[in-house]
C-alpha cells in the first residue's frame, strides 16, 4: 500500500515543480518630474504678490519691465500687456494708460487669443474716459469730485496740483496710490500739508508731497 501512495504523490510533485508560477512585475515608481519656472513665470508671480499686498503701482512697473524684457517670448509679451492694461483700467487707476496699452496690444498682436477681450475692454475703457472728460468740461464739479476724475483718468500730477492747491483730504486709498507712485513721502526732512496713511499690512505713516523741503 505504501508503494500504491507513493507513486501518485511523486507524480503531483513532479508536476508541481514543472509549473511555471506567474508574478507580477515590479515596477519602480519614476522620480517627479521637477519644472523649473521661468525667469518670466518668476517675474509674474511678483506682480500677483504685489497685487495682493495691495500695491498695484509697483505692480504695473514690474509689468512693464516684463515687456521689454528680451528674453520673454511674444506670448509672454502678450500676457504681460494685457495684464497691464487690465490693471491699469481697475485698482491702478489710469484709464488713459489702460487704452494705450490696449491699443499697443491690439496693434502688436493682432491674432491673440485675447484680441476680441481686448478689444471689448478698451471700448469700456474709452466710454468711460469720455463720460469723465465730459464731467470735466461741464465745469460744476467740487474740487474734490474733480481730483477723484483727474485721478481715474490717470492725471495724477494734475490731481496732486488740485489736491494741494485746494488743501484736499482724499480717502486713504487715494494717499496710498499717491506715495507709491511717487508724489507722496515719508521724510522728516520735507515740509507742507501732512497726511496720514495706513498701508495694507497695516503700517501707518505720515506723509507728505515729496518735492517740498527738499
Amino acid at each position: 500500500m505504501r508503494l500504491l501512495f507513493a507513486a501518485p504523490m511523486l507524480a503531483l510533485a513532479a508536476a508541481c515543480a514543472s509549473t511555471n508560477i506567474e508574478t507580477e512585475p515590479v515596477i519602480a515608481d519614476a522620480p517627479p518630474v521637477v519644472v523649473e519656472p521661468s525667469a518670466f513665470d518668476l517675474a509674474m508671480g511678483t506682480v500677483d504678490q504685489l497685487i495682493e499686498a495691495g500695491n498695484e503701482q509697483a505692480a504695473i512697473l514690474r509689468l512693464e519691465q516684463l515687456i521689454g524684457m528680451q528674453s520673454a517670448s511674444d506670448d509672454e509679451k502678450a500676457e504681460a500687456l494685457y495684464r497691464m492694461a487690465e490693471l491699469k483700467m481697475g485698482e491702478g487707476n489710469q484709464v488713459w494708460g489702460g487704452i494705450d496699452a490696449l491699443d499697443e496690444f491690439l496693434e502688436t498682436y493682432p491674432a491673440h487669443a485675447r484680441a476680441e477681450a481686448a478689444s471689448e475692454l478698451r471700448d469700456y475703457a474709452r466710454g468711460e474716459a469720455t463720460s469723465l472728460n465730459g464731467k470735466l468740461e461741464m465745469g460744476e464739479l467740487s474740487p474734490m469730485e474733480e481730483f477723484r476724475i483727474l485721478f481715474r483718468l490717470g492725471e495724477h500730477q494734475a490731481a496732486a496740483d488740485l489736491m494741494f492747491e485746494n488743501a484736499l483730504l482724499p480717502e486713504n486709498d487715494y494717499i496710498l496710490d499717491m506715495y507709491q507712485i511717487g508724489y507722496l513721502c515719508d521724510a522728516a526732512e520735507l515740509t507742507g500739508p501732512s497726511y496720514d496713511l495706513t498701508e495694507p499690512d497695516g503700517t501707518e505713516r505720515n506723509v507728505r508731497f515729496c518735492d517740498f523741503g527738499k
